[in-house]
């Protein structure tokens, strides 16, 4: 389905929150590409949150290898969690979900290392509060990387053998946390246009990757990793977000991936995409 953009409207906004690279593509054709306030098109760009957006893929391709189930209980191999009334309820699609129970927190400088997001008491329920937190991710993190030790592969390394390398993605920079790993939920570094191959990626492969794209009875609006969906735009319309204005933009069925770079507080997603769609 071919849907029409109003994209001078879409650039006007951009333009005037810190635009730092706009690509609009629909398939193979780049409809957009314009850089602004000195970024150049071969400078890499955290994502920040947007980091997000890899582990859920991650996780489904560790599944269909057997690695990992998303709906096994988390303490059936992290021993310490089996005494706690809660934590031995929460699933590996929960963490990814955000709907474990972990408070607010975990984001940006404040990451906390495998051990330390363990450690960290549950707030709520499992499954009955979706809480924005990196505190899930690195425990999932946690996870992941005690199921791929058998296999000597980190969970970054796992995914760029799995994920990014056949996506042809090429990660500029990853930060590191004080202990040596790198983040899950944020600390990644692309160009424009790597994103916009994970993007496509994504879109070749949405349809094995649908659990990514379910949201929970706790916020039906994120997914593993993704947020779903916005006002006045297809109905399938999926993005990854960092803060500061990052976003990657996928609409499956008009075949669309658009990659937002920006610095900018005041930017907003749904306003950006009423721009362009409405």
């Amino acid at each position: 389905m071919k849907q029409e953009l109003r994209v001078a409207a879409a650039l006007e906004y951009a333009r005037s929150h810190g635009l730092h690279a706009l690509v609009i593509a629909r398939g193979d054709e780049i409809i957009v590409q314009e850089y602004g306030n000195g970024f150049q098109s071969d400078a890499a760009h955290p994502l920040y949150s947007g980091t997000k957006s890899f582990w859920g893929v991650a996780a489904l391709r560790a599944s269909a290898d057997g690695l990992l189930e998303l709906d096994e209980p988390v303490a059936d191999t992290i021993a310490v969690w089996r005494d706690d009334p809660w934590k031995r309820l929460v699933t590996a699609r929960m963490l990814l979900l955000m709907t474990a129970g972990f408070g607010f927190g975990g984001l940006g400088a404040g990451v906390p290392t495998y051990d330390r997001a363990l450690a960290t008491p549950l707030k709520n329920e499992p499954a009955t509060r979706f809480t924005y937190s990196g505190i899930s991710f690195q425990a999932f993190g946690a996870l992941f990387a005690r199921k791929l030790a058998p296999h000597n592969l980190t969970p970054h390394e796992y995914l760029h053998e799995r994920v990014l390398d056949p996506a042809g993605v090429s990660i500029a920079n990853w930060r590191k946390l004080a202990d040596g790993t790198s983040p899950l939920p944020t600390g990644a570094y692309l160009r424009a246009d790597a994103w916009l191959a994970y993007g496509r990626f994504v879109l070749r492969a949405h349809s094995e990757l649908k659990p990514c794209f379910e949201g929970s009875a706790a916020n039906p609006r994120y997914g593993l990793g993704w947020w779903l969906g916005s006002k006045a735009t297809p109905s399938d319309l999926i993005y990854a977000s960092g803060s500061a204005g990052q976003a990657l933009y996928l609409a499956p069925s008009c075949d669309l991936a658009i990659v937002h770079f920006s610095k900018s507080s005041s930017y907003r997603h749904e306003v950006f995409l009423k721009r362009l769609f409405d």
